[in-house]
């Protein structure tokens, strides 16, 4: 018998905003992986290879941590920007960063 987990809040389709925005971020987050993985960067690949999924299936309570793992490829020593195109990583972190700014409103909202 499946285990099922007692959900905290919300729903995310009951936060259109939120969902959406991560919704756009995982599409960005595909084509950034299947780029990688077509100029064989195995160590991009990896990385941001589970976070389309997770983009568009984690529940509000985990969406967070999966968009901050995403912002963590642009670190100030080693980014995914050095090794992918532009015009492929600057559309992911717009998204990402529109993600955690609807984040922030609702966790503004709720408090």
């Amino acid at each position: 018998m499946p285990e099922t987990r007692a959900r905290r809040g919300p729903a995310r389709h009951e936060r259109p905003a939120i969902d959406d925005a991560a919704l756009l971020a995982a599409w960005h987050a595909d084509r950034l992986v299947a780029a990688a993985r077509d100029r064989g960067i195995t160590r991009w690949a990896e990385f941001l290879g589970p976070l389309p999924d997770r983009l568009r299936d984690d529940e509000l309570t985990s969406l967070r941590s999966t968009a901050l793992r995403a912002r963590a490829a642009y670190g100030p020593k080693d980014s995914v920007r050095d090794a992918l195109p532009g015009d492929l990583t600057e559309p992911f972190l717009d998204a990402i960063d529109r993600l955690l700014r609807e984040l922030a409103r609702r966790d503004a909202h709720e408090r």
